[in-house]
């Protein structure tokens, strides 16, 4: 490993949990590409450096040795490269894509949502963090995946708490570097719930088959090892709950603190997917990715080795003054720059067109028409946090 500057052997992840913006400001113009051991990685944050990173697939590979998430959820093809990972992901996207969520999956979504708003309709407040945004990520993704169809027995809220409770679990197992024992206890529990939940699916889709992830992948050209498919699903599962949840606590916090932005939106919802594409720009629910160094290369003038690992900042990269003006602003008419909010490359994330339906075009519009005057509870003080996954902890809301 080669040896940093002061400011990255400096970093605070705790206080990078609670704030990284002005640490990452300063890594940015001090020292993008920086060694913190505290990360056990470089940190990349500067726009063009990741950028660099996500069209180089073959020097900056998935492929982590040692990464925990192997620990907790085997090794999926987000963590695969080259053919082994191009033939996974082809065996289970096909439901991800535009055609295929505009005829099936939009319908359950708008349902999903009318659902879960009907319960909160009448009450005037709530906590909209644990009343709204993790309940529909969760079941709206427990369809795509598979586990809830009309002929699978469940309940239409059988997942609402369940998957939140498994992406959780499973995150805190993949940054459990600390070893403690109850955390791992904990995913491995989770672990043999969602593996049975996978078997059960598997076996109703080889039977009858549907829409979904697992029963594409069950009946696809290309045959994926159980092993694989289960840990494409726990994979999908981290981040098909967070991602979805925080871009829509984040959109409605924006909105309802930017009310001149708001009535624009209310007017025009054509507006609606700015609305979103600038929220995941403004913070990126999941901020932070690792890739691992292949061969001998420079990046921000820092000297690579194979083996050495990287933090991709992609929350930082959206935010750099080189790129976006006034980056720290929320602002739905910004000259079209691409974020990096869903990666890119072969890696791009699989399920952005999933969350611009069901977020942009479906939940977020939906929300502030049927809860008339939305704003924050008097006093409330909503906290975001995180610097690898980013969102609010709660939103407390009345209406």
């Amino acid at each position: 490993m080669g040896a940093g500057g002061t400011l990255g052997e400096s970093v605070d992840l705790a206080e990078m949990w609670v704030n990284p913006w002005p640490l990452l400001e300063r890594l940015r113009a001090e020292e993008p590409v920086a060694w913190v051991p505290a990360a056990n990685r470089y940190l990349v944050t500067r726009y063009d450096d990741v950028s660099t990173i996500e069209q180089n697939p073959e020097i900056f590979i998935a492929r982590e040795e040692g990464s925990l998430m192997y620990r907790v959820m085997g090794h999926p093809f987000l963590r695969k490269d080259g053919e082994e990972h191009r033939a996974e992901r082809h065996a289970v996207e096909s439901p991800l894509k535009p055609n295929a969520i505009k005829r099936h999956w939009n319908p359950i979504f708008e349902r999903n949502a009318a659902d879960l708003i009907d319960a909160l309709e009448q009450r005037g407040g709530g906590e909209l963090v644990a009343d709204f945004f993790g309940p529909l990520a969760a079941r709206n993704l427990a369809h795509v995946l598979g586990f809830m169809t009309d002929t699978s027995g469940h309940a239409p809220d059988a997942f609402d708490l369940s998957l939140q409770v498994w992406s959780q679990s499973m995150m805190d197992g993949v940054g459990n570097y600390a070893d403690d024992p109850a955390v791992w206890a904990q995913a491995d529990a989770v672990v043999a719930e969602i593996d049975a939940e996978i078997d059960r699916a598997v076996a109703r889709v080889r039977v009858t088959p549907d829409e979904s992830m697992i029963s594409a992948a069950v009946h696809a050209e290309y045959q994926m090892p159980i092993e694989s498919l289960r840990a494409a699903v726990k994979m999908t599962i981290g981040g098909g709950v967070n991602e979805p949840r925080d871009a829509m606590g984040i959109a409605v916090y924006a909105l309802i603190t930017h009310p001149e932005i708001r009535a624009r939106v209310e007017a025009d919802a054509a507006l609606w997917r700015p609305v979103f594409e600038e929220t995941i720009r403004w913070v990126a629910p999941i901020s932070m990715y690792p890739k691992m160094v292949a061969v001998d290369t420079e990046l921000g003038g820092v000297s690579l080795k194979p083996g050495d690992k990287i933090g991709v900042c992609v929350g930082s990269a959206n935010r750099d003054e080189r790129v976006f003006e006034r980056p720290e602003e929320f602002n739905i008419d910004r000259d079209h720059v691409s974020h990096h909010a869903f990666g890119g490359g072969p890696h791009f994330c699989g399920g952005a067109w999933v969350a611009r339906a069901s977020v942009a075009q479906i939940a977020l519009p939906e929300l502030f028409r049927r809860l008339p005057g939305l704003q924050l509870a008097p006093g409330a003080a909503p906290r975001e946090r995180g610097w690898v996954f980013r969102g609010l902890l709660e939103l407390p809301a009345v209406w």
